[in-house]
């Protein structure tokens, strides 16, 4: 079962396929099949053009799964992942050239 534990968006600077990417989606995602448990960091790049552009194009999709091993959800778990996400993603960030704006949330 694939949940969201959380999602966000938030104004991004970024630039993929000679499109410049103004917002950002950010998720921390919790994959549970078959007493196993993973869970991915990822962010989605994409134009923000207007104020109400949120068309979330994934051609400049990055993720990383932080963990992953035998058991279950848990919210402690979940809360130190939550703790570090911007340090998760500012480092997927960092290896394409691109920048969130954690200060600035979208929408």
């Amino acid at each position: 079962m694939v949940t969201d534990v959380y999602s966000g968006y938030y104004r991004a600077e970024a630039e993929h396929g000679g499109v410049k990417r103004n917002g950002v989606l950010v998720k921390l995602t919790a994959d549970s099949e078959g007493g196993n448990i993973s869970y991915e960091v990822s962010a989605a790049f994409f134009p923000h053009v207007t104020d109400d552009d949120f068309a979330v194009s994934y051609d400049m999709y990055l993720s990383e799964v932080i963990y992953s091993a035998k058991g279950r959800r848990s919210k402690k778990k979940e809360a130190v992942f939550l703790e570090d996400l911007q340090k998760y993603i500012d480092n997927l960030s960092a290896k394409a050239g691109a920048r969130v704006f954690w200060e600035e949330p979208l929408g």
